[in-house]
């Protein structure tokens, strides 16, 4: 199933987008303090999660609604 493939792919680092529990997040100006991009789905702000079983449960929920969205 990809949707638990792309979850268990998070295990990487303990930086993740709130949005969409993706680690596939950069820092986008460290002189400006901590302002974050989300590659994947484009979020961009402050607030991060270290949490990785939060990231996870996020992770999961935001693939399900987008198979959904996409199923449409």
């Amino acid at each position: 199933m990809k949707v638990v493939k792309k979850v268990i792919d998070l295990r990487r680092h303990g930086k993740y987008c709130p949005r969409c529990g993706s680690n596939n997040i950069k820092w986008l100006i460290p002189q400006m303090g901590s302002i974050w991009d989300c590659m994947d789905c484009g979020y961009h702000g402050a607030v991060i999660i270290e949490d990785e079983e939060l990231a996870v449960e996020i992770r999961k929920k935001f693939l399900e609604k987008e198979a959904e969205e996409s199923a449409w």
